[in-house]
């Protein structure tokens, strides 16, 4: 028994000595592999249509790159960079490049710009606000060629739509698909009109996903109009605009379709010839499909270098 102030020694029990464990590593990595194992099972139907449809081809198209074939021979001829050192000398390569990058600084830009303010518009309380948003989306889903098939109609010399209102204002025809001046203008106006539903609804969920709150609190310090936009609205929506920025780029390098149908052949003098409208000529229109996948290797590295860029620069400016 012990004496009064003396302290009684409580024994100390382990009491994770006594529960059984498997080692601690050889538990994590067992759990792991056995995840790692389902998650590949359940992939794996969707990775090997991308290996048949996607993967091999990207691979198969740059081994192709290297050598000089025209779909007949069995056996295509080793070029090594040959391709490559003759499509920097090409002028048309470099003439189809710079009329891509004037329909990216023509189209992308604008296109924001006009979605922006259309999106804010319909995410205020206006009537008939559904149906708005449905006329804008429309010409986003509905079929490529058939939007530019009415389009050359609507850009026809005589009895097009655009001249005819231009006569209203005693203002001289345009010929939109047969100048060089007015052809890829023709294609960025066509751009604009068909690509501005998706940007507007994904500006919309943007708006939608800012908290009122903010707004209020911005107010009972005397912010307003102009000021709510500029400090609440345009930084909170800089991830959708940054996710915007970079589709459209992306996008706008790859244009073919509008061209191929508005403009078959590249328009006059080549105006409207695109870096993938020239890809597709090399290749499926003269053959060399070599060649054809050298110069969509060259736009492809300049797309990832852009991508890059862009997220360099946008790193410190988009807010999350």
């Amino acid at each position: 028994m012990a004496e009064p102030g003396e302290q009684l020694a409580v024994p100390k029990v382990d009491i994770e000595a006594k529960i059984p464990r498997r080692p601690r590593k050889q538990r994590r990595w067992g759990k792991f592999w056995v995840d790692t194992f389902w998650a590949y099972t359940f992939l794996l139907p969707t990775l090997a249509v991308l290996g048949v449809f996607v993967f091999y081809p990207v691979l198969k198209a740059l081994s192709l790159s290297f050598y000089e074939w025209d779909m007949i021979s069995p056996n295509p001829k080793w070029v090594g960079i040959g391709n490559y050192t003759d499509l920097l000398q090409d002028d048309l390569f470099w003439k189809s490049l710079g009329n891509t990058f004037y329909y990216v600084i023509g189209s992308v830009p604008i296109t924001i710009v006009i979605a922006l303010a259309i999106a804010l518009l319909l995410n205020s309380k206006i009537n008939f606000r559904g149906l708005f948003r449905l006329a804008y989306f429309m010409p986003y889903i509905t079929s490529t060629v058939a939007i530019t098939m009415v389009w050359r109609w609507l850009y026809h010399d005589r009895f097009g739509l655009f001249n005819y209102i231009l006569g209203l204002f005693d203002i001289d025809m345009v010929r939109w698909l047969m100048d060089p001046k007015w052809a890829m203008p023709a294609v960025i106006i066509l751009s604009i009109w068909r690509h501005l539903g998706y940007d507007v609804v994904i500006f919309l969920a943007g708006l939608q996903n800012i908290d009122e709150e903010v707004y209020e609190a911005a107010r009972v310090d005397g912010a307003e109009g102009w000021q709510l936009f500029r400090y609440i609205t345009w930084p909170l929506l800089s991830p959708t605009t940054f996710f915007i920025l970079i589709i459209s780029i992306i996008g706008s390098f790859k244009v073919f379709t509008e061209i191929f149908v508005l403009l078959p052949g590249g328009g006059p003098l080549n105006s409207a010839m695109t870096a993938v409208y020239y890809v597709y000529e090399k290749g499926f229109g003269e053959w060399q499909m070599g060649y054809a996948s050298a110069a969509a290797y060259v736009l492809f590295f300049i797309i990832f270098a852009f991508t890059l860029v862009q997220m360099y620069v946008a790193r410190r400016r988009v807010h999350y």
